[in-house]
């Protein structure tokens, strides 16, 4: 079978036949992270001194396991993946050095996917810039072209490392506090700002900004260029949640009131890294807020992680220097926020952005473009006082882009239990209580993400990423295989997915992933397989996590536009309305997953002809007269 081109028509995903398609799929896959050899999961310590002789070949999967992974996506519904990569993974060795086996790798991946009608867009994947500042992404020689020591990132708390601190020191989710600390932050600023904030530092005759820029792109031209003519890869994510650093930061002075683990003022995180010593409060998670428990001094030993030849790039920049008695002293405590006029997304983003789009398409000129901003900044990008002057998609911007963005139950993913009569807004703080009020709120703020799109082109939305963490409770679920609050978890955020008729890929699938170290990076343990759950290698199913919770009915080509889609899962009841275009000479196709149906199921769709497929498990309509339709499924 031959798997349909895709194309994006306003706000919709049209496939050949012009049918609205919607994408419901898979992050592939969570420890695509790291390196395969030598073993780079997280709980392994090391000192990252063979950072430029590694291979990620085999993640997320070995290629003779290929088939049964696709198989079991496919058998799931799902027909789409944000396929993982990383700069790291292609460009490792050196500047310019790619690892040329691991790109036929990829390739291999890539075709095997298109033997099962998967969709693929590819995910340049990061996470707190690198592997060497407590997350993923970037190669380390991007820290040394700088002039930053990352073996001195631990002692100068420049950075926060599972391989460093864990068991005593590194509490679940605490590897997100490294967007406010010196390493992840100076690096994200360099990449996107660095003209405009640290003008006149090169890398050889190239400002930093553009050497790192054009060093991360030149690596992805490759990969486009083993892509360019697969008929399944659809596009390219611009990076995974691309961050600030200190962009827009109003006062170097200030903290950020949401972070735990040591809390920095930027300009702490500047003076400690350059080996001044500070005393600085520290905060945990109690309940649902954050509470100081105590203060420590950073950096007794006045260690620089900036390399012996290196100069300080912000202190050279005047932003802070040494007084007389040997202390740093802050000048310049507004100097990355430009008056308040800076915003990261379209001042620094969307340059980058059209810089991408266009190289990736000297490959591949019809591929999508998928966007993405910073998560905590999302609010300001679509601040209707932004959308004047400057702050617009214009028609000299990247065309055929997707609104990628992200979107997560903050509650359940940090406090790793799902609290069904109370949540509370993370970007607001407000509690809410009752589970229509959850449901309304999660409704709202997907549906917000939408209207983004509305504002950038007004292009198709799929939610990049969501998910649960599936250790909830302490990992009972693994004990009793009792998997319900997970299951009722998922079906809550996916009936607001349903509710604004989303496009989305599911955070993750990882393929060798155990209950004790979950995806093999920094204790995230959110993929829907797992090896330790799998007791029977014959049953597809088996491996699969809540499986309820995620494999659901959708429409998945539709011959017209889709008005409602909704499914109650605890009556096995499933309803949808489009207004149908009978000049489509293909029929419309539901997939009805016999997980839910075990036992089959009737269908009520007035004036339509139907076929049921309950190997594929999908069904097939056909309506002759235009108008609003109505299709209903229930258990029989």
């Amino acid at each position: 079978m031959v798997i349909l081109k895709l194309r994006i028509k306003e706000d919709i995903f049209e496939d050949e036949k012009n049918r609205s398609v919607l994408l419901r799929g898979v992050n592939l896959g969570g420890s695509t992270k790291v390196p395969v050899t030598p073993d780079g999961a997280t709980h392994i310590k090391t000192d990252f001194r063979d950072h430029r002789d590694v291979s990620f070949i085999g993640h997320p999967f070995p290629l003779e396991e290929a088939d049964e992974h696709y198989s079991r996506l496919k058998n799931w519904g799902f027909n789409c993946l944000r396929f993982l990569t990383t700069w790291e993974a292609i460009e490792h060795k050196g500047p310019g050095k790619y690892d040329r086996e691991y790109l036929k790798y990829l390739r291999k991946l890539l075709e095997k996917a298109n033997d099962y009608d998967l969709y693929c867009f590819i995910d340049p994947h990061q996470d707190v810039w690198s592997r060497m500042s407590g997350g993923d992404g970037a190669p380390g020689w991007t820290f040394e072209k700088v002039g930053l020591d990352f073996t001195k990132f631990t002692e100068t708390e420049a950075a926060l490392l599972m391989q460093e601190k864990y068991p005593e020191d590194y509490p679940l989710m605490i590897w997100s506090s490294n967007y406010y600390l010196f390493a992840t932050s100076t690096m994200f600023t360099l990449f996107f700002g660095g003209n405009e904030f640290a003008p006149g530092f090169n890398i050889g005759k190239k400002t930093i900004q553009d050497y790192l820029q054009e060093h991360f792109i030149n690596s992805m031209k490759e990969v486009a260029k083993i892509c360019k003519d697969l008929p399944n890869v659809i596009g390219y994510d611009i990076w995974n949640e691309p961050n600030k650093g200190f962009i827009g930061k109003e006062n170097l002075n200030q903290s950020y009131d949401l972070t735990w683990g040591l809390r920095f003022t930027g300009f702490e995180a500047m003076a400690t890294a350059a080996g001044y010593p500070m005393k600085i409060p520290l905060y945990e998670i109690k309940g649902v807020g954050m509470k100081h428990t105590e203060t420590r001094l950073v950096n007794p030993n006045r260690v620089s992680c900036w390399l012996p030849n290196a100069k300080d790039i912000w202190k050279e920049l005047g932003i802070y220097e040494e007084d007389v008695e040997g202390n740093p002293k802050l000048l310049k405590p507004h100097y990355f926020s430009d008056g308040g006029k800076t915003n990261f997304f379209w001042n620094h983003l969307k340059p980058f952005i059209n810089k991408y789009a266009k190289a990736m398409r000297t490959f591949d000129e019809d591929a999508m473009i998928l966007i993405e901003t910073d998560p905590f900044e999302f609010i300001f990008a679509t601040d209707p006082s932004f959308q004047e002057g400057n702050f617009k998609w214009t028609k000299k911007d990247a065309k055929d882009i997707v609104n990628a963005s992200h979107w997560y139950d903050g509650i359940t993913l940090y406090l790793r239990r799902f609290i069904k009569h109370f949540s509370l807004d993370t970007q607001t703080t407000k509690p809410y209580f009752f589970y229509k009020n959850i449901k309304n709120l999660f409704t709202k703020q997907l549906g917000n993400i939408k209207k983004f799109s509305q504002i950038i082109n007004n292009c198709p939305t799929l939610i990049g990423e969501f998910g649960i963490p599936f250790n909830m409770y302490n990992k009972k679920a693994y004990r009793d295989g009792n998997w319900r609050k997970q299951i009722d978890a998922l079906t809550l955020h996916l009936d607001c997915m349903d509710a604004n008729l989303l496009n989305f890929t599911i955070w993750n699938y990882t393929a060798d992933n155990t209950n004790k170290w979950g995806d093999l990076w920094n204790l995230e343990d959110l993929s829907i397989f797992s090896r330790d759950q799998q007791t029977n290698p014959d049953d597809i199913n088996s491996g699969g996590r809540a499986i309820e919770g995620f494999c659901r009915p959708f429409a998945r080509n539709i011959t017209g536009k889709i008005i409602s889609m909704a499914f109650n899962r605890r009556k096995k009841h499933f309803v949808l309305e489009y207004e149908n275009n009978p000049k489509i000479q293909a029929p419309s196709i539901i997939y009805v997953p016999n997980i839910q149906y075990p036992n089959d199921y009737l269908v009520t769709a007035p004036g339509a002809k139907y076929v049921k497929d309950r190997y594929e498990q999908i069904l097939e309509v056909y309506f002759k007269s235009k108008g609003i339709h109505r299709i209903e499924i229930k258990e029989k």
